[in-house]
């Protein structure tokens, strides 16, 4: 079983900069064997991918945070991250950290980001 928990929400004004941390943990895995993603969602809506980064460091990005936000992966110490700058009213929204191991998808509880002056 894998463990994802995310942190790093709040609330932040437009044109601001939040980084979102998603700690991996569980019995016998490899994190670095996993394929790792930050998605989001609004109520009412479902749940988008933001990013993804695979266990060879490849990336893919919703086409609207492209050059605004980054994701990025520290195997040794099991952390999958989401740098996200220039921040705007449409990115508030509910974000979950996903993992992908062994055919299973592992899924975190969710962290609020809200953008707003």
């Amino acid at each position: 079983q894998v463990q994802l928990v995310e942190s790093g929400g709040g609330l932040v004004q437009p044109g601001g900069s939040l980084r979102l941390s998603c700690a991996a943990s569980g019995s016998i895995f490899q994190f670095n064997a996993m394929a790792m993603g930050w998605y989001r969602q609004i109520p009412g809506k479902q749940r988008e991918l933001v990013a993804e980064i695979t266990r060879g460091y490849s990336t893919n990005y919703l086409d609207s945070v492209k050059g605004r936000f980054t994701i990025s992966r520290d195997n040794a110490r099991k952390m999958a991250y989401l740098q996200m700058n220039s921040l705007k009213p449409e990115d508030t929204a509910v974000y979950y950290c996903k993992g992908t191991y062994s055919l299973a998808d592992y899924w975190g509880q969710g962290t609020q980001v809200t953008v707003a002056s």
